[in-house]
Formats: structure tokens, C-alpha cells, sequence
């Protein structure tokens, strides 16, 4: 493991939420660049790119501007997944209005690199610089590591967030089978049938009704107790 690898790691393991992480990155990319005066990160939500962390003098003016022309070099990193520079904004003819755009916001020369490519959560790091020909080679090392970073940072903060769904899903259907399995037994008692066959009832008169199975179970266990049901734990199945 290299020095700046380990100093990224450890910018992630003293900070206490990803926007903090983030937010420190971008500031340590852009100590990498002498040259460079500001850097932001833009990350795609729901299909939408957002500057979710900068650091420097313009960097989400810049950011933004490209997303008001859906296009530009972050955007094209962050879609193509490649790295995209821009030596100088005076040469530059992709982009329409950008580029003039950028100069007159004192920018000349760009570099961004992909984050996190082709996921749900991908996005670029961006930085700028107010002289043409401001990324060399050997910038772009030490850079092409801090994005790497960043890719492991989202994708563990995606894996997290998953997990999170997926209790959450599950606690939700645990709840649902709680209600479910009360309302069982009551249909067992009134009709003096098996688990199965007063599941089997239950089921029909949701689909006759075009109601929700929980929603019937539970409006059937508030009209017998009084009170809405207990949904905390599971009853085991009579």
C-alpha cells in the first residue's frame, strides 16, 4: 500500500458519515494539484447529478453549469465511465457554450475522472484550474488513486444502505405475518377450521374485496379485540 493510499484510508476511517468523507476528499484531491484551484464530486441520484462535495473557488458553478447543458466533462466522465481533460478551455470545441463559459469564470484547463462507474451510484471527480496544461502525468497518478478511493467509499456506503433496505423490508413482512397469524386464529375459532383452510378464507375475501391481505387481517383483529392488533413479534402458526 502506498503513502497516498493510506492517507485516504485514513480520511475515511476519522470521518463519520460519507458527506463528511466526501467533503475531505475533495480538499485532499485538490492539494495533489499545485495548479488546481478548486475540485468538486459530482454523484448521479435517482438518474440526477449532484455536486455533493467541493472544495476551492468554483467548483460548483462549474459543476452546474454542465448540468444545465446535460453535457460537459464531468458528465462525460461520469457516464462513459473514462477519464476526460481538458488542456485548455480556449481550444476547446466539444460542449457548446461551455468552455467560454468556464473561462469566464477563470477556469482554463480540467480533469475529470469517473467514481463508482456504471453503477447506480456513479460519479466523477472534477478539478480545475485557472492556466491551460495544468494536469501532468504525474498528477494524475496520485488522482487516479484518490477516485479509486472514493469508488470503495461509495460502493461500501451503497452496501450499507442495502442492507438497511433489506432489514427494513423484512421487518415490515414480519410485522405483516404478526397480523396475519392473529387473524388466522380468529378466523380458526369462528370457523372451527385448520390453520390452512382459515388462511385459505382470509386470502379470498382479500381478493373479493380488492383490499390488502394485512389490511383485512388487521381491520378483522381491531373489530374482534377492540384495539388495533400487536405487530411487534410473530405468533407461531396454530
Amino acid at each position: 500500500m502506498t503513502d497516498q493510499e493510506l492517507h485516504v484510508t485514513d480520511l475515511l476511517l476519522e470521518t463519520e458519515s460519507l458527506e463528511e468523507f466526501l467533503e475531505t476528499l475533495a480538499g485532499h484531491a485538490l492539494s495533489q494539484i499545485v495548479g488546481a484551484d478548486s475540485c468538486g464530486i459530482t454523484i448521479s441520484r435517482d438518474g440526477r447529478p449532484l455536486t455533493v462535495a467541493s472544495a476551492g473557488r468554483a467548483a460548483q458553478e462549474l459543476d452546474e453549469k454542465q448540468y444545465g447543458l446535460d453535457d460537459g466533462p464531468c458528465l462525460r466522465a461520469l457516464r462513459s465511465g473514462e477519464e476526460v481533460m481538458v488542456g485548455d478551455m480556449l481550444d476547446e470545441q466539444r460542449w457548446d457554450s461551455y468552455p467560454a463559459q468556464a473561462i469566464a469564470w477563470g477556469t482554463r484547463s480540467s480533469f475529470s475522472l469517473p467514481i463508482a462507474a456504471h453503477t447506480n451510484t456513479a460519479g466523477a471527480l472534477n478539478l480545475y484550474a485557472p492556466e491551460p496544461g495544468a494536469f501532468t502525468d504525474r498528477d494524475l497518478t496520485g488522482l487516479r488513486v484518490v477516485a479509486g478511493q472514493a469508488s470503495g467509499a461509495i460502493a461500501l456506503a451503497q452496501r450499507i444502505a442495502d442492507v438497511q433496505e433489506f432489514a427494513d423490508d423484512l421487518e415490515t413482512a414480519m410485522r405483516s405475518r404478526a397480523v396475519i397469524d392473529q387473524a388466522v386464529g380468529i378466523v380458526m375459532a369462528q370457523q372451527r377450521c385448520d390453520a390452512q383452510r382459515a388462511f385459505d378464507i382470509l386470502r379470498n375475501a382479500s381478493q373479493n374485496r380488492n383490499i390488502k391481505l394485512r389490511d383485512l387481517c388487521r381491520n378483522l383483529t381491531t373489530n374482534v379485540g377492540g384495539k388495533p392488533p400487536q405487530e411487534g413479534t410473530l405468533r407461531p402458526r396454530p
